[in-house]
């Protein structure tokens, strides 16, 4: 089956229909084991104490709120290429569920910070970036409830996601390219030989599985909706006459 033929939204809804209850347990699953794991059986750590605990949330947030854009950037990039409107409906499905993870990375990195740092805020070279794609996250939500005839509403988010797209691979790899800046470094990282001590790193990677396997359910599930409401309300267009 190629990607066309999942593109087809009557395809795509009856997929989603036998994929999303394997999808939800999954994500119940992994986050019930990695944030127990992490939360409740983890070690304090040395300087920072039961404070470090916070990365179990801050951590997998953060990375599902930028994957979240780098996905609606491709789905942005299937529409305005082949104009197939599944890829339309997934970037707007990614938009909020993107922008939640944005708020919950944002405030978990707050209170870590106003431990470890002393500061609740700090115009760090990520924690700028990362506010600044969430303002792009709000700019994309409210484009998507413009009044646009046809497809322009589509397309005008379309380009205001490239263009957020920026900030979005900046609050990724600020850290690499100021590392002057408060914020530590990357929590997991393929270029080092230690990341971080076993009791927390690999907790941490079923917490970030975890938050995956919810956003995906969470976007399948509003993908699907939209396309059966869509589906719903074309024959009570067609059946009024003037």
């Amino acid at each position: 089956m190629s990607i066309w033929e999942i593109a087809n939204p009557g395809r795509f809804a009856r997929i989603a229909d036998r994929i999303l209850p394997a999808l939800w347990l999954v994500a119940a699953c992994l986050l019930t084991i990695g944030l127990g794991w992490g939360l409740l059986w983890t070690p304090p750590e040395l300087h920072q104490g039961q404070s470090v605990k916070i990365l179990f949330v801050h951590v997998p947030a953060a990375l599902v709120a930028v994957n979240c854009w780098l996905m609606m950037l491709v789905a942005s990039l299937f529409w305005l290429v082949r104009r197939h409107h599944v890829s339309s409906l997934a970037a707007r499905a990614a938009a909020p569920v993107g922008a939640a993870m944005t708020i919950v990375a944002l405030l978990t990195g707050a209170v870590w910070g106003s431990v470890t740092w002393g500061v609740w805020w700090a115009w760090d070279a990520r924690l700028t970036s990362f506010l600044i794609l969430f303002l792009f996250y709000l700019g994309y939500l409210a484009v998507c409830r413009l009044p646009t005839p046809g497809d322009g509403g589509a397309d005008l988010a379309a380009l205001l996601c490239l263009v957020g797209s920026v900030f979005a691979l900046l609050s990724r790899y600020a850290v690499n390219l100021w590392s002057k800046g408060l914020h530590q470094p990357a929590s997991l990282s393929l270029d080092r030989e230690t990341n971080m001590h076993a009791a927390y790193h690999l907790p941490l990677i079923v917490c970030m599985a975890g938050f995956t396997a919810l956003a995906l359910a969470l976007i399948v599930t509003e993908i699907r909706t939209e396309i059966r409401s869509r589906r719903s309300l074309r024959p009570l267009a067609t059946s009024v006459h003037p």
